[in-house]
C-alpha cells in the first residue's frame, strides 16, 4: 500500500449532503410532521454516507485488517478503493464507470424521478381534498416512501458503509411505520373511499412486481 489518503474533504461532505437533502426537500416540500420525519430519516442516511465517502472512512478503518490481507496491492484510503463492492468484485477500470456504479446511479435517478412524480400527484390530490390515485398511486399506495428506499438502496450499491448498511433496515422499518400511520389517518379522513382504494391497490410493489396482492 502507498500513503494515498483521499479523505478529510469536509467541504465536500457539506456540499453533497446539502445538495441531496435540498433535492429531496424540493420535491416533498414538507408541511406535516410525517413529511418532516420522512425527510429527516433520509437526511440522516445521506449525512452518514457522505461523511464516510469524503470525510472519515470509518468502515475502511474497521475492516482494514481484512482488506489489507485480502488486497495487499491496493491503497485502501484512496477514493477509488472506497467503492468497496467494486474492490471486492475486482471490477477493472475506473469504478465510477463500472456496471455496478452505473446501476446504482440508475436506481438513485429512478428514485428521485418517482419521488417527484408521486409528490406532484399527492399534492394535487390534497389540494382537491381527494384520495391520491393518479400517477404512481395507481400502482402502489406508498410510492413516495418507496422512492426514498430505492434512492438509499442505490447509494448502498455505490458506496456501502457499516453505518448505512445497519441504518437501511431500520429506515425501511421507519418508513413502513410512517406509511401505516398515514393510512390510518387517510381511513379516518376519507372513510370507505380510501378502504376501497386500499383493497384494489398494492401497498408497495406494483402488480407486475408482486406475485400476490399485498395486505400491509
Amino acid at each position: 500500500m502507498n500513503d494515498v489518503y483521499d479523505y478529510g474533504l469536509w467541504p465536500l461532505v457539506v456540499i453533497n449532503s446539502a445538495f441531496f437533502i435540498f433535492f429531496a426537500f424540493s420535491f416533498i416540500k414538507p408541511k406535516t410532521s410525517t413529511d418532516w420525519r420522512s425527510l429527516g430519516v433520509f437526511s440522516g442516511f445521506v449525512l452518514a454516507l457522505f461523511v464516510e465517502m469524503y470525510g472519515f472512512p470509518l468502515t475502511v478503518y474497521l475492516l482494514s485488517g481484512w482488506l489489507a490481507s485480502s488486497f495487499p496491492e491496493v491503497s485502501l484510503f484512496s477514493h477509488e478503493n472506497g467503492h468497496l463492492l467494486s474492490l471486492v468484485f475486482a471490477e477493472e477500470g475506473n469504478p465510477h464507470w463500472s456496471p455496478l456504479h452505473i446501476f446504482s446511479n440508475l436506481l438513485i435517478g429512478l428514485g428521485f424521478v418517482l419521488l417527484a412524480i408521486a409528490w406532484r400527484s399527492l399534492y394535487d390530490a390534497q389540494k382537491e381534498g381527494r384520495v391520491a390515485k393518479a400517477g404512481p398511486y395507481r400502482y402502489c399506495r406508498h410510492p413516495q416512501y418507496l422512492a426514498f428506499i430505492i434512492v438509499m438502496l442505490g447509494f448502498l450499491f455505490q458506496w456501502p458503509t457499516l453505518p448505512t448498511v445497519l441504518m437501511f433496515p431500520v429506515l425501511v422499518f421507519v418508513y413502513t411505520k410512517l406509511a401505516k400511520r398515514e393510512e390510518s389517518d387517510s381511513i379516518a379522513y376519507f372513510g370507505d373511499e380510501y378502504l376501497q382504494y386500499k383493497r384494489h391497490t398494492n401497498a408497495w410493489l406494483p402488480p407486475l412486481l408482486s406475485s400476490r396482492r399485498e395486505r400491509i
